[in-house]
């Protein structure tokens, strides 16, 4: 893809893994209209590229990876114009509906749209600096772009609701304990283990990648019936796969598979 054009976001591919840069470091990587729209742009791109497995996201600078919303756009906007903003497709969306594996590095700040941006990943990867938090509350506000619906259902509703509704700051080791981040790794540490992690991912089918993560999605939003009647019909999609074949032939053959996401 091009990225000559793009003002706050770099992107580079290697090994089958898009790393994607949150380039607005002197706001702390606060999320305005720019750098949200490039950030849709980019995974729209990306997940049409046959040379991208697994992307990785991450913010530039030693202080943050997202300290939220840009509050400064929104100030201004009467409720009217606010339901409108909300009508439109929003970068969680993009994020969310990516159909490949996300792995979110998290350092410094992770608060408000930053959090609900890590929360639209699949694997968060933080190290001992992060600091987590939804302060929507100290505004009296709520969180809008999953930072209850998400979060819910990634840490349960009493720890949700106790993010919600204090406004507290959390720090790294108590997201781990939590469940708000998957892997904890000490200070600086964060891009080299989620790129150690997407490389693990990578060398497998981007067939099965993707129907991976569409069955876990569907067990987050269905009841069990409904998500294990998917899980088989998504089961019979990587089965009649040409990787799902290539693997099956290869572990009866004892070779290394060669996937080509067919």
């Amino acid at each position: 893809m091009t990225t000559e054009r793009l003002e706050m976001v770099r992107v580079s591919v290697r090994n089958f893994v898009a790393e994607v840069t949150l380039n607005r470091p002197g706001k702390l990587n606060a999320l305005n209209a720019t750098l949200r729209r490039e950030l849709s742009e980019v995974f729209d791109a990306l997940a049409t590229d046959d040379d991208v497995r697994v992307a990785i996201l991450h913010g530039a600078g030693d202080k943050a990876f997202v300290a939220g919303a840009d509050v400064s756009e929104f100030a201004g906007r009467s409720p009217a114009e606010q339901r409108e903003v909300y009508q439109r497709r929003r970068v969680y969306d993009a994020l969310a509906e990516f159909p490949k594996p996300v792995v979110c590095a998290v350092h410094g700040y992770c608060l408000g749209g930053g959090n609900e941006l890590a929360l639209a990943c699949d694997i968060r990867v933080a190290d001992a600096t992060a600091r987590f938090g939804q302060f929507e509350i100290r505004l009296g506000l709520i969180p809008g772009a999953g930072g209850t619906q998400r979060l819910a259902r990634l840490v349960g509703a009493g720890q949700a609701m106790r993010i919600g509704l204090c406004g507290d700051l959390i720090d790294a080791e108590e997201a781990h304990r939590i469940g708000l981040v998957e892997f904890l790794v000490e200070e600086g540490g964060h891009l080299d283990k989620a790129r150690e992690v997407a490389s693990r991912m990578a060398r497998w089918s981007p067939v099965a990648l993707g129907l991976v993560k569409k069955a876990v999605r569907a067990a987050q939003e269905r009841p069990l019936t409904e998500g294990l009647a998917v899980e088989r019909e998504l089961f019979l999609e990587a089965f009649a796969s040409e990787d799902g074949r290539e693997g099956v032939g290869a572990f009866v053959e004892k070779r290394q598979p060669v996937f080509k996401g067919r």
